[in-house]
């Protein structure tokens, strides 16, 4: 009993403790795909979202590479972005100044909104962190860490979607007027892996805290005869003191006897 009852107190912070892991990878590849293109360092260098074959598309580069920051030419498999600016668009008509290529109000929108969800997203996964850390040793600490984790995922998922739905259709639509174009595939699977991270740690924070509150892991309250580690509690004195009692109980009933 004593062994199970151990391996139940040791259950939610350990879910706490991997929950803290995987919020903390989530922000990481977030970040790591915020830098794309606003450092042209490596590796952050060789982060984007979408490259196409430009050439003759207005003032456009050859070659031609979006990020959040700015549309960058490609030289050597690396981004080289001369001017980065925050929330830039992904729409070719207004990037390069020319009626000759798709665009439109749907792909400026998309990502216009992408990038202040992907920062709502990153503030409440920082905040997640913080409170995963309040789970290692409180069952309310998972029950907030959950529900902050739940809102970084809420918002991560909107920023993939949108990513996914308007980097596609781009790709498509250059490949339709045949021109190459491919997906960043460091940007895309940060994002989406993120995603994968901020769901499975929202639902072990969860788990952890109801698991908490079941088998009264987390509380240092006595319920049920049992202190924090799960060991009863003594009875020693209660014995002790019955035995100053019966002898008095005893003399009465012997007293009463006699009269």
């Amino acid at each position: 009993m004593r062994k199970q009852t151990f391996l139940t107190f040791r259950l939610g912070p350990a879910l706490a403790l991997v929950s803290l892991i995987l919020i903390a990878g989530a922000a990481l590849l977030i970040f790591l795909t915020l830098l794309g293109g606003a450092i042209d360092k490596n590796p952050t260098d060789q982060f984007y979202f979408l490259e196409a074959d430009t050439e003759g598309l207005g003032d456009a580069d050859p070659v031609t590479r979006w990020t959040f920051w700015s549309h960058c030419s490609a030289m050597d498999g690396r981004n080289t972005c001369p001017g980065v600016r925050p929330a830039y668009p992904f729409d070719p008509r207004r990037n390069f100044n020319t009626d000759d290529i798709f665009g439109g109000n749907k792909y400026y929108l998309e990502t216009r909104f992408m990038f202040a969800f992907v920062l709502i997203g990153l503030f409440f996964a920082v905040c997640a962190l913080f409170l995963g850390v309040v789970a290692l040793i409180s069952r309310i600490g998972s029950f907030l860490g959950s529900a902050t984790c739940s809102l970084a995922l809420f918002f991560q998922t909107l920023t993939a979607a949108l990513m996914t739905a308007a980097y596609v259709q781009g790709r498509n639509a250059f490949r339709a007027v045949d021109r190459r174009a491919v997906l960043g595939r460091y940007n895309f699977g940060f994002m989406w892996a993120a995603v994968a991270c901020l769901f499975l740690a929202t639902i072990m924070l969860c788990v952890g805290g109801v698991t908490g509150k079941k088998d009264k892991g987390y509380s240092s309250r006595n319920t049920g005869g049992r202190k924090f580690f799960g060991r009863k509690k003594s009875t020693k004195s209660n014995r002790d003191r019955g035995s100053f009692i019966d002898p008095e109980r005893q003399r009465r009933m012997e007293k009463e006897d006699d009269d």
